[in-house]
């Protein structure tokens, strides 16, 4: 249950279409559901505005698919799962209406929903080789309700690509920025925008750049005001970051 769930069944009860102890009753059973080796917080998106998230590395398809079973079954229209293997997809597609997209390691399993945000999420790549991460980001901001402008292979080795994007990266609510090497970019877009960026510094790069430890550490000292840095390769992360900031207008 989300708060818009939860909103409908309280003017449900105030309609006296449903009994306040019925409500009560759903409400008591809601919190957690116990499946011996998950145990699902029904009420995240009750405390946070999103529901559960599944985070598919490390778990069987079995797992996932009784998960996202019973989530479906608790009345998530969108069950978003992140980190999923084609292998794992293919399983749990036989059984769900999950669709996968290879780039981002995303599966979801119903509908996206419409955007409600109050404005664009930009995600903006240095390379080619950011792409899985930036997928990674773009399909999480749209499986929560957001609008997104992809702008990739805009890095600072040729800065006119980025400079050709302006309107995209003045109009934008958010930004989130993709690199790995030395990850420049992500000063680059904060000294044009006037909007927050978040900054995933990635793996991508030769030796020195550690795993993306150059990266994080050159977007940690980004000289641009209102630069945020998120972990290496946390596509994820920075997308509910950027959803949580794009839906607070709406919220109020």
């Amino acid at each position: 249950m989300d708060k818009k769930a939860l909103t409908a069944l309280l003017e449900r009860v105030k309609s006296g279409d449903i009994a306040v102890e019925d409500a009560v009753a759903r409400l008591k059973s809601e919190p957690f559901t116990d499946l011996g080796f998950a145990r699902i917080d029904n009420h995240r998106g009750i405390r946070q505005g999103v529901a559960e998230v599944i985070y598919g590395a490390g778990k069987t398809p079995e797992q996932i698919l009784l998960i996202a079973k019973k989530m479906l079954k608790n009345g998530e229209k969108t069950v978003l799962i992140t980190r999923l293997s084609a292998d794992a997809a293919a399983q749990v597609g036989r059984e769900l209406p999950l669709t996968y997209h290879k780039d981002g390691r995303i599966g979801i399993v119903g509908d996206v929903p419409a955007p409600d945000g109050n404005g664009t999420i930009a995600v903006i790549t240095a390379g080619t080789s950011d792409i899985p991460v930036a997928e990674e980001a773009a399909l999480t901001a749209e499986a929560l309700g957001n609008k997104v402008a992809r702008i990739y292979d805009a890095g600072v080795a040729g800065l006119h690509r980025l400079l050709h994007n302006l309107d995209d990266i003045m109009s934008a609510s958010v930004i989130i920025v993709i690199a790995g090497m030395e990850g420049a970019l992500a000063s680059v877009v904060g000294g044009l925008a006037d909007c927050p960026v978040i900054a995933v510094p990635t793996s991508v790069g030769y030796g020195a750049s550690f795993g993306g430890v150059a990266a994080l550490l050159a977007m940690l000292n980004s000289c641009a005001s209102g630069v945020s840095v998120v972990n290496i390769d946390n596509g994820f992360g920075a997308a509910y970051q950027a959803s949580m900031i794009n839906h607070i207008r709406s919220k109020a």
